[in-house]
């Protein structure tokens, strides 16, 4: 008690005489920091109610300030190129349009503006904070649902938010124009036969593989009604009853065009391993060489529609298959479907066969064959990228393998031939190319050398390694960094001379068959046998022993 009535006092004094010294007590500072006075507690709880309401005011300031800029929306038509892309995204398809200090002054906005007087001006998207209401549970500014109550915020009008989200739905995304351009060049410079139509369709499309149909949303005007495209890399009239046609129309509106049942993000192929296909040849040439070419640029995001589908060509060709494509195979046959594309390919694109070259149009990338045969190895695992340099290994033998045929175009003495080849030094298989074909690609990848009559035999060339060496009874077919050597039969050497006199025209004018027609030519020409002259034969084997040197 006597510590309070002192202590007291000297406050009291302290009071009454301000100029004196003022005296400290010895506890006043620490009771002071546990108890503050009325008048400081005031002063902090009116802080931070002004503090609270300033936090809450902040994201309606910040919509105030952005209403000078609504003006600028004005600016959006039909024709500006500025669409609104999804909910909260715009897009402009003029990257050059719009004035340089609008666009800046957008800019530190996030690009997003909110307004009532119409949809937002060029910018670039719309800030997520207006997808949704920025204050959407503060009772302290009265907001009920969307809107603002002006008369306790005191700030927007109370249809501020609800006008600007109408400006922004009533914005209605003009769908770009579906294009199809089809290439019927039917015969080209130096093409040695009609080619097959291609085309190549892109924005809306729809494929509806139950009805054979390819649907584009555009204006009937530029309509292709009546198109019929025969989804195979050859042009051929003895081909129609084997390859499914593939109808390619015109809606005029999307109402007009089939219902999407699945939309897909990447392209689409669409052909047929109809034809002629089951020969290894008319594989590659018509099927999957024009694929290559087609869809390898697409890097594997590529969807395959298949059109008379096997299942088991897709299984044996399944390593390339899977390699141009990283999607399952559709069968186009069966798919009850309606599937919608940004852009769609019906049919290959088409050179010469097992020949790939470079053309602004079919080829811009300028694919080559050895490029093919790349794509080959890495799709079956083939090791040998080169063949074997004689003498680099000292007493490697090169490796020749000898295609035999059971059927039509057979190499009568091919035992005969491969002694001799021993002799010469080369370590000879012989071989018919049947069975597994993975199996058999290795085989060829092992081999430096490959001897085989004209026909579909000479199709496995595309396995040899670089810089091996072919010896083709007949005419050959270059381009994949393989040394060709070329033997031309006699006519004793032929299963011909057995079958027609000297004097017939099959031996002296056999261009004059060609004109003929083709049953002609397969009649004759495609059913001949050969039978080596040994002696005759020699020099070519060594030649092939020369090219292994270099």
């Amino acid at each position: 008690m006597a510590f309070l009535v002192q202590h007291g006092k000297s406050r009291a004094a302290a009071a009454a005489a301000p100029a004196s010294r003022e005296r400290k007590p010895r506890h006043g500072l620490r009771a002071a920091a546990r108890s503050p006075g009325k008048p400081e507690l005031g002063r902090r709880q009116l802080a931070g109610r002004l503090l609270l309401a300033a936090c809450l005011l902040a994201p309606v300031l910040c919509i105030c300030a952005a209403r000078p800029l609504s003006p600028l929306s004005s600016q959006v038509s039909s024709g500006d190129g500025v669409y609104l892309a999804e909910k909260n995204h715009i897009s402009s398809d003029d990257a050059g349009g719009g004035a340089p200090q609008e666009a800046g002054a957008l800019s530190s906005l996030q690009r997003g503006t909110a307004g009532g007087h119409g949809p937002p001006g060029p910018v670039a998207s719309i800030p997520a904070r207006f997808s949704v209401d920025p204050v959407r549970s503060s009772p302290e500014l009265g907001i009920e649902g969307e809107t603002i109550s002006s008369a306790k915020s005191g700030f927007p009008p109370e249809n501020f938010l609800t006008n600007f989200r109408q400006s922004v739905a009533y914005i209605e995304v003009p769908k770009p124009m579906s294009k199809v351009y089809c290439d019927d060049k039917s015969k080209d410079e130096g093409f040695p036969y009609a080619r097959p139509i291609i085309c190549q369709m892109s924005c809306d499309v729809r494929v509806s593989p139950g009805s054979s149909l390819i649907a584009l949303t555009m204006p009937m005007q530029q309509g292709v009604e009546g198109l019929r495209v025969m989804p195979y890399a050859r042009r051929d009239d003895s081909l129609l009853p084997l390859v499914t046609e593939v109808d390619i129309r015109a809606a005029a509106s999307e109402n007009d065009a089939p219902k999407c049942s699945i939309t897909h993000d990447v392209p689409a192929v669409i052909f047929s391993i109809g034809g002629y296909t089951g020969n290894f040849f008319h594989n590659m040439s018509d099927v999957l060489i024009p694929l290559y070419l087609t869809s390898f640029r697409f890097k594997g995001q590529v969807k395959f529609f298949i059109t008379n589908y096997k299942q088991w060509w897709i299984q044996k060709y399944k390593p390339m298959l899977r390699r141009l494509s990283h999607y399952d195979i559709i069968d186009f046959d069966s798919n009850k479907d309606v599937h919608c594309f940004e852009e769609v390919i019906p049919g290959l694109v088409r050179d010469r066969d097992l020949i790939l070259r470079s053309h602004p149009m079919r080829n811009p990338k300028g694919y080559s064959m050895l490029d093919f045969t790349r794509f080959l190895r890495h799709s079956y695992g083939l090791k040998r990228a080169r063949s074997l340099v004689l003498g680099e290994v000292p007493g490697k033998k090169p490796r020749m393998l000898i295609i035999s045929r059971r059927g039509k175009r057979k190499l009568l003495n091919h035992c005969q031939v491969a002694t001799i080849s021993r002799v010469l030094g080369f370590d000879v298989t012989i071989s018919e190319a049947r069975g597994n074909l993975k199996r058999f690609a290795t085989m060829v990848n092992l081999c430096d050398v490959l001897l085989v009559v004209h026909g579909v035999g000479l199709t496995n060339q595309i396995f040899l390694p670089a810089q091996a060496v072919v010896i083709q009874i007949g005419v050959s077919a270059r381009g994949m960094k393989l040394r060709y050597l070329e033997y031309h039969i006699s006519e004793q050497e032929s299963s011909l001379a057995q079958r027609y006199p000297r004097d017939h025209m099959v031996f002296k004018d056999p261009m004059e068959i060609h004109g003929q027609g083709w049953n002609e030519l397969a009649d004759i020409f495609m059913t001949l046998d050969v039978k080596l002259n040994l002696r005759r034969f020699r020099p070519t084997l060594l030649q092939a022993l020369d090219l292994l040197q270099l």
